[in-house]
Protein backbone atom coordinates (compact mmCIF):
# COMPACT_ATOMS: atom_id res chain seq x y z
CA UNK A 1 0.00 0.00 0.00
CA UNK A 2 1.56 3.73 -1.43
CA UNK A 3 1.53 6.48 1.52
CA UNK A 4 -0.81 8.32 -0.07
CA UNK A 5 -2.83 5.22 -0.05
CA UNK A 6 -2.37 4.93 3.83
CA UNK A 7 -3.31 8.66 3.75
CA UNK A 8 -6.91 7.99 2.11
CA UNK A 9 -7.66 5.37 4.54
CA UNK A 10 -6.99 7.19 7.38
CA UNK A 11 -8.83 9.87 6.20
CA UNK A 12 -11.86 8.12 4.81
CA UNK A 13 -11.65 6.56 8.89
CA UNK A 14 -12.17 10.37 10.25
CA UNK A 15 -15.04 11.00 8.07
CA UNK A 16 -16.71 7.82 9.14
CA UNK A 17 -15.87 8.27 13.33
CA UNK A 18 -15.63 11.80 13.68
CA UNK A 19 -17.36 13.34 11.14
CA UNK A 20 -20.67 10.80 10.95
CA UNK A 21 -20.50 10.48 6.89
CA UNK A 22 -19.61 7.48 4.75
CA UNK A 23 -17.30 8.85 2.07
CA UNK A 24 -17.73 8.17 -1.55
CA UNK A 25 -13.85 6.55 -1.54
CA UNK A 26 -13.41 7.38 -5.76
CA UNK A 27 -14.18 11.12 -4.78
CA UNK A 28 -12.09 11.55 -1.42
CA UNK A 29 -9.17 9.53 -3.59
CA UNK A 30 -9.54 12.64 -6.07
CA UNK A 31 -9.64 15.72 -3.37
CA UNK A 32 -6.55 13.96 -1.67
CA UNK A 33 -4.39 13.91 -5.11
CA UNK A 34 -5.95 17.35 -5.80
CA UNK A 35 -4.22 18.33 -2.41
CA UNK A 36 -1.39 17.51 -3.49
CA UNK A 37 2.41 17.27 -1.61
CA UNK A 38 1.04 18.67 1.27
CA UNK A 39 -0.74 15.97 2.69
CA UNK A 40 2.68 14.56 3.35
CA UNK A 41 3.87 17.43 5.23
CA UNK A 42 2.30 17.34 9.24
CA UNK A 43 2.07 21.47 9.14
CA UNK A 44 0.35 21.69 5.78
CA UNK A 45 -1.24 18.47 6.36
CA UNK A 46 -4.02 19.68 9.25
CA UNK A 47 -5.95 22.99 9.06
CA UNK A 48 -6.29 24.88 12.07
CA UNK A 49 -9.72 25.91 13.01
CA UNK A 50 -9.11 28.38 15.30
CA UNK A 51 -6.75 30.47 13.32
CA UNK A 52 -7.98 33.08 11.17
CA UNK A 53 -5.58 33.34 8.74
CA UNK A 54 -5.51 29.58 7.98
CA UNK A 55 -9.56 29.63 7.64
CA UNK A 56 -8.99 32.48 5.44
CA UNK A 57 -6.12 30.34 3.01
CA UNK A 58 -8.99 27.60 2.77
CA UNK A 59 -11.33 30.15 2.10
CA UNK A 60 -9.42 31.45 -0.72
CA UNK A 61 -7.46 29.06 -2.31
CA UNK A 62 -10.14 26.26 -2.29
CA UNK A 63 -13.63 27.63 -2.29
CA UNK A 64 -12.52 30.59 -4.31
CA UNK A 65 -9.66 29.72 -6.85
CA UNK A 66 -10.56 25.57 -6.95
CA UNK A 67 -14.14 25.15 -6.31
CA UNK A 68 -14.58 28.45 -7.98
CA UNK A 69 -17.34 29.91 -5.26
CA UNK A 70 -17.60 33.66 -4.89
CA UNK A 71 -16.55 35.64 -1.87
CA UNK A 72 -19.46 36.06 1.04
CA UNK A 73 -20.60 35.09 3.87
CA UNK A 74 -22.11 32.52 2.81
CA UNK A 75 -18.17 31.05 2.31
CA UNK A 76 -17.32 31.37 6.25
CA UNK A 77 -20.74 29.87 7.32
CA UNK A 78 -19.32 26.68 5.62
CA UNK A 79 -16.08 26.85 6.65
CA UNK A 80 -17.38 27.19 10.26
CA UNK A 81 -20.32 24.18 9.62
CA UNK A 82 -17.41 22.16 8.20
CA UNK A 83 -15.26 22.62 10.99
CA UNK A 84 -18.49 22.47 13.88
CA UNK A 85 -18.82 19.00 11.99
CA UNK A 86 -15.25 17.66 12.27
CA UNK A 87 -15.15 19.13 15.94
CA UNK A 88 -13.97 22.14 16.95
CA UNK A 89 -12.00 20.47 20.17
CA UNK A 90 -10.60 17.71 17.48
CA UNK A 91 -6.85 18.78 17.53
CA UNK A 92 -6.34 17.26 14.03
CA UNK A 93 -8.47 18.20 11.35
CA UNK A 94 -6.77 16.79 7.93
CA UNK A 95 -6.81 19.40 4.92
CA UNK A 96 -8.37 16.30 2.99
CA UNK A 97 -11.15 16.17 4.91
CA UNK A 98 -11.83 19.70 5.37
CA UNK A 99 -11.60 20.04 1.63
CA UNK A 100 -13.95 17.05 0.97
CA UNK A 101 -16.38 18.08 3.15
CA UNK A 102 -16.30 21.77 1.59
CA UNK A 103 -16.85 20.37 -1.32
CA UNK A 104 -20.22 18.57 -0.18
CA UNK A 105 -21.47 21.45 1.50
CA UNK A 106 -20.99 23.46 -1.78
CA UNK A 107 -22.23 20.88 -4.02
CA UNK A 108 -19.15 21.00 -5.82
CA UNK A 109 -18.26 17.13 -6.31
CA UNK A 110 -18.39 17.99 -10.15
CA UNK A 111 -14.93 19.96 -10.13
CA UNK A 112 -13.28 16.72 -9.15
CA UNK A 113 -15.31 14.58 -11.67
Amino acid sequence: MSKRDELIVKYAADLKDKCGVTPDMDFLTKVVIGCGPSIYNPDAATVSGSQQSELDTVKNNFLINKLGLKDGPDLDKGIDAVIEKYGRSNKNKYRAVVYYLLAQHFKKESVYK
